[in-house]
């Protein structure tokens, strides 16, 4: 399994996630531009991940990580998302079943708060309905990832596209985890300013507004996309 991680100036949180990749084989870092130690904080930690620079967006970050990529499946990782402890079995026992062509991990987001708790739900309610994001670590066959093109290049949107197509494309699996993600987003706009902005974006994404008209509509979402 491949691990392809797109930073943009992660330098406060890429040391304490490779900490955590330690014990990966294929940790592959696509960079998009950091102005800050992002780059040399991972040349310089000892679980030697491969860095790429790749600086037109998320989506051709994860291209770029994903064209390079030594594993049979590809999991992408948002910086401040933590894989559960047996992540790798959770994932060669999905993939044993050939009907499966990928998925995402159960989410829960950092602290035990009423805040945190009630994300988590609507991200459970969320997956049940087959819509969930980047940051819940979603993975999938090399082979399917080839036939969908990978990611395409939208200023927004870009991982919620791909997980459209690859439910497409086979059975997919919401493995139990729990990954664990930040919530520095969501409490940077409050939470129901931010679940719902996403939400209209999503559906107007999904009636043929142009993501790059969505970007506009909503500012601060391709910022967010980036860094998280």
């Amino acid at each position: 399994m491949s691990v392809i991680v797109p930073t943009l100036d992660e330098a406060a949180e890429l040391p304490a996630l490779l900490d955590h990749l330690i014990d990966y084989d294929d940790v592959i870092i696509v960079d998009g531009g950091s102005t800050d130690a992002t780059c040399a904080l991972a040349g310089a930690h000892p679980l030697a991940p491969r860095l790429l620079r790749v600086e037109h967006g998320r989506a051709a970050q994860l291209n770029a990580g994903a064209a390079v990529a030594c594993g049979e499946v590809l999991l992408f990782l948002h910086a401040d998302t933590r894989l559960p402890r047996h992540a790798v079995a959770a994932i060669e026992q999905a993939v044993a079943n050939p009907t499966v062509v990928g998925g995402n991990f159960r989410l829960r987001f950092g602290g035990d708060d009423r805040f945190s708790s009630l994300l988590a739900r609507w991200y459970a309610i969320e997956r049940r309905l087959g819509v969930y994001y980047g940051d819940s670590a979603v993975w999938c066959r090399r082979s399917v990832f080839d036939a969908l093109g990978g990611f395409r290049e939208l200023p927004i949107m870009d991982d919620y596209d791909f997980v459209r197509r690859l439910e497409r494309a086979g059975s997919t699996v919401c493995l139990p985890g729990p990954a664990v993600t930040s919530s520095r987003r969501w409490r940077r706009h409050g939470m129901a300013r931010t679940v719902a902005a996403w939400t209209a974006v999503r559906w107007l994404y999904l009636a043929g507004v142009p993501a790059a008209w969505l970007t506009r509509l909503y500012p601060s979402a391709r910022q967010e996309n980036a860094n998280v």
